[in-house]
């Protein structure tokens, strides 16, 4: 009896432990998969686009109908774009996390707020679009500019700005929130002093997607602030802008000469990315200073 106790055990041990190697070998499989699609599309791109790029292709206007010259205007519309959504988006998602983690009585009506933020966050970019041509655009009478497109892209990234801010702040420890407390310290004191600088770099992580939305979204920016073509800079919040994603949208499906800008496509795209991963990589290392010099 006593050996067929042991076979079954040793048969049930060998059992899990294939299981659980085949899940390993899978979830090993799957991030293979993506390694190698992500590298494949990166390797497609910088093949088809580094013969475009160039000191003039990164320093000048479009030229020839934009068959020739550079995407400097378009390069610095998706900065100014950019940097005018996160200046929206994050100090406006921060706000409402901490209102929602930290003050808010929980309930149905907060349970109900948190439901319509995760539908938002699945909510088509062109529906923001329009939104934004609605209100920003007509409504408010902001026209065609980078206030209105960093306005929509703000909104656009708020939903996932609070997800990844509510999340940072319920990591904090209550310990920390009860100690403070407990020494006399004000609600708002201990949330902007104790909480919210420790819950920076979690908040950071999150926000980098939304960063890297914002910079390469087409649709919102198409109604609210894109130019076709524009040869001058902007002047103030109120132009419009060129803009990189917006520029590959026309030089694929609407120049005049499709096949012969097809290099610059391709060159565009590769600055496009170079462009997000540069945000990226700020945001990063920011948070990363902010890890090892965090209190807890």
């Amino acid at each position: 009896m006593k050996n067929i106790m042991k076979l079954f055990k040793n048969n049930s041990m060998k059992w899990r432990y294939f299981k659980q190697s085949l899940f390993f070998g899978a979830v090993r499989l799957s991030a293979l998969i993506i390694a190698l699609a992500l590298g494949g599309i990166l390797f497609y791109i910088i093949v088809n686009g580094i013969g475009a790029i160039s000191w003039d292709f990164i320093t000048k206007p479009p030229t020839d109908s934009m068959t020739k010259g550079g995407i400097m205007p378009a390069i610095l519309g998706t900065i100014y774009l950019t940097i005018g959504a996160i200046a929206i988006g994050l100090p406006l998602g921060i706000a409402s996390a901490i209102y929602l983690t930290e003050y808010a009585k929980q309930g149905r009506v907060i349970r109900l707020i948190k439901v319509g933020i995760n539908c938002l966050a699945g909510v088509p970019s062109v529906v923001f679009g329009v939104f934004g041509l609605g209100f920003f655009v007509i409504f408010l009478k902001f026209g065609s500019s980078i206030l209105s497109g960093s306005l929509t892209l703000g909104f656009l990234i708020l939903p996932t700005i609070i997800g990844a801010a509510e999340e940072a702040l319920k990591a904090v420890p209550q310990t920390f929130r009860e100690a403070s407390l407990s020494l006399g310290v004000s609600k708002w004191q201990t949330t902007f002093r104790i909480v919210l600088p420790n819950a920076l770099p979690g908040i950071l992580t999150g926000s980098i997607l939304g960063i890297g939305r914002a910079a390469g979204e087409t649709a919102p920016i198409m109604f609210t602030a894109a130019a076709y073509f524009t040869a001058k800079l902007p002047g103030s919040i109120f132009d419009e802008v060129m803009a990189l994603p917006y520029h590959i949208y026309v030089l694929a499906t609407a120049g005049t000469n499709i096949e012969a800008t097809r290099p610059i496509q391709f060159g565009t795209v590769l600055v496009l990315v170079a462009v997000v991963l540069s945000i990226d990589l700020v945001a990063i290392i920011i948070r990363s200073y902010m890890r090892k010099n965090k209190r807890w």
